[in-house]
């Protein structure tokens, strides 16, 4: 998508409040045309962010709510440092203004795909409580990787990277998207549908990776009869969003033994300050089947560095006038 021309003869004021960009503040700060202005407000203050976009041009956020997007009023673009906009209100926008996100977090996030699928699978959770206890526990015996169906909910930059290193491992996989159309045979998959298949799905996965992503459609997309589909000894593995899967219902299939556990590293509630507060209503943290992680699977070095350098190509092209990249709405 071609940018307008830029304001004050190509001269950007960029307001950065990403709380996982600033230890790149020097490199980031290269990469922008010369003459840009930088602000970096407390990104876990939002009343501070909101005071700083009175001239700016572009807002480095995955946040911005009805109140940023009024102060921000000469606003162009709003680059989310990741995946997710579903925290950006862009109806409340000014029209015109671009939306744009990033990934490169699928090779992070696929290695705690594989790492919590075999922690769970193995019983090493319980297995470490135990023996804290000084109790040998006896093993179960589960089956390795090889043996294990792998089903995809959802099949994008996260699946696919999951899919390559599970694969490895011997393990057959099945995947369901929003639009269908996923290759089977190029992706070396049994099968692929839409979610029309998603019951199915369920019945014959051993392990499912939840990475759709968080819309209308997809809110609570596997409730309690989604669950009660899978096996008893079935894991599912959420770096999607936590409310695709239904709060209620994912703790009371961990609690009674519906399935057999849970990594979830996405959750229903998160702290206003970014550090301290618990991630959902339910004690979740009282479940010795479910591996809690605080949204950091796609927390790599690399994941960082190549973000920040694809938001300052688009700021670059936005000073130029030039096409985009990664453009996922437009304000109207």
């Amino acid at each position: 998508m071609t940018s307008p021309p830029p304001r004050s003869g190509g001269r950007l004021t960029v307001v950065v409040a990403d709380p996982c960009l600033g230890w790149l503040r020097e490199q980031f700060e290269a990469a922008l045309p010369a003459g840009t202005t930088v602000r970096w407000p407390d990104a876990t203050d939002p009343d501070a962010v909101t005071a700083t976009l009175g001239d700016a041009d572009v807002l480095v956020s995955g946040t911005c709510p009805a109140t940023m997007a009024a102060a921000g009023k000469r606003l162009r673009l709003v680059h989310a440092a990741g995946a997710g906009v579903d925290d950006i209100d862009v109806e409340a926008l000014p029209p015109g203004t671009l939306v744009a996100n990033t990934f490169h977090h699928e090779e992070a996030i696929a290695e705690y795909v594989v790492a919590a699928t075999i922690l769970l699978r193995r019983g090493f959770l319980r297995q470490d409580k135990a023996l804290r206890l000084g109790t040998w526990e006896a093993p179960t015996y589960p089956g390795l990787l090889g043996e294990a169906t792998v089903g995809f909910v959802g099949f994008g930059h996260i699946g696919t990277a999951a899919w390559q290193r599970l694969r490895s491992f011997g393990a057959r996989g099945v995947a369901v998207t929003r639009r269908g159309g996923v290759d089977a045979v190029t992706e070396q998959l049994a099968w692929s549908g839409d979610m029309d298949d998603l019951s199915v799905l369920l019945e014959v996965s051993d392990v499912v990776v939840v990475s759709v992503p968080l819309t209308a459609d997809t809110t609570s997309l596997i409730g309690a009869t989604e669950l009660g589909r899978m096996g008893e000894s079935a894991v599912l593995v959420n770096v999607g969003r936590g409310p695709v899967v239904n709060e209620d219902a994912l703790y009371a299939a961990l609690r009674d033994g519906v399935i057999g556990g849970a990594a979830l590293d996405v959750w229903y509630d998160y702290p206003a300050d970014g550090q301290t507060g618990q991630p959902s209503r339910l004690p979740f943290h009282e479940l010795p089947n479910t591996l809690m992680t605080p949204h950091s699977s796609g927390l790599a070095r690399q994941t960082f560095v190549r973000r920040a350098e694809d938001i300052t190509a688009n700021i670059r092209r936005l000073a130029a006038g030039q096409r985009l990249s990664n453009i996922v709405a437009v304000a109207r």
